[in-house]
């Protein structure tokens, strides 16, 4: 027989972790609410950014018979060295979020190790960080505290960081991975190019009907400082949007966790109440026993 106790200890404990993660849910759904605005607003202004990049980029095509002559636009289908720069929470209790971006940056150095090329990690998240640390693969960068509070200027740091290394010829591309915000139910893993940049994604032969001027002469320091904001802008979003990814994916963690709460306790009620039924017959037959004997 089930001590009573026992069960009736197990059947509190539960309902007070079902009362925490019922608040951690409606936590993360604010934040959710608040972060997944701030993402909409920066993915107009990271819209109208590529479409002036491609304008530019598209003027210099013209320009120039052979092609985007540009550092931030060679071609790097067979690098030598590799930065990938990725993103994961701070925190965990929020499902397989983190667990399917450390699973795309493992096919990466897969896939690149097997074509022999030389991978630099660049890590942004205590859990991406512990989880390579634990590894034992070196990293060349570890960042904590920026996924859980986005700052443009840290970004930025960061980022250029990277891309004067690439500008240096330290490196042959960088490439960008975090899970990204889809829906308050769904996230993916995005995986971006950041430089050099790619020409498939600009639409360099469109028709231009816009009334911009470039003089030749400025065509290369305009550009530069183009591509410098473009890069740091595709680091601060990618932060953002991976923070309303997070969010969402904690809610929906804590709301699982809280229904399962739900039913556990559910379950260890009738389990209670049976082990008590128990209890009192065992007892009532005990008294009658002990009477029957007395006759």
């Amino acid at each position: 027989m089930a001590n009573l106790k026992d069960i009736k200890r197990k059947i509190s404990s539960v309902k007070n972790t079902q009362k925490t993660t019922r608040a951690m849910k409606l936590v993360s759904s604010a934040k959710l609410r608040r972060t997944e605005e701030l993402a909409k607003r920066s993915r107009v202004y990271a819209n109208k950014l590529t479409e002036l990049l491609n304008e530019i980029a598209q003027k210099m095509q013209k320009n120039n018979v052979d092609g985007l002559d540009n550092v931030y636009f060679k071609d790097a289908s067979n690098p030598k060295v590799v930065d990938i720069v990725f993103i994961t929470a701070d925190k965990g209790l929020c499902g397989g979020f983190n667990a399917q971006t450390i699973k795309r940056v493992n096919k990466l150095l897969a896939d690149y190790k097997a074509k022999n090329v030389k991978v630099r990690l660049r890590a942004v998240g205590r859990k991406g960080i512990d989880y390579f640390k634990f590894n034992n693969i070196d990293m060349m960068n570890e960042v904590i505290g920026l996924s859980a509070s986005p700052n443009y200027a840290d970004a930025a740091t960061l980022i250029n960081e990277v891309a004067e290394s690439y500008v240096r010829g330290e490196t042959d591309k960088i490439i960008m991975i975090h899970n990204g915000y889809v829906n308050m139910i769904t996230q993916e893993v995005r995986e971006v190019q950041v430089l050099p940049v790619d020409p498939s994604t600009l639409k360099l032969d469109q028709v231009s009907t816009s009334e911009l001027e470039v003089e030749p002469d400025e065509d290369d320091t305009l550009l530069e400082a183009l591509v410098k904001r473009y890069v740091e802008y595709t680091m601060y979003y990618s932060l953002i949007d991976s923070l309303a990814a997070e969010h969402s994916a904690r809610m929906q963690a804590m709301d699982a966790a809280t229904s399962n709460a739900k039913e556990m306790a559910k379950k260890l009620t009738v389990k209670y109440n049976k082990a008590r039924q128990e209890a009192i017959t065992t007892e009532l037959i005990e008294i009658i026993s002990g009477m029957e004997s007395m006759k």
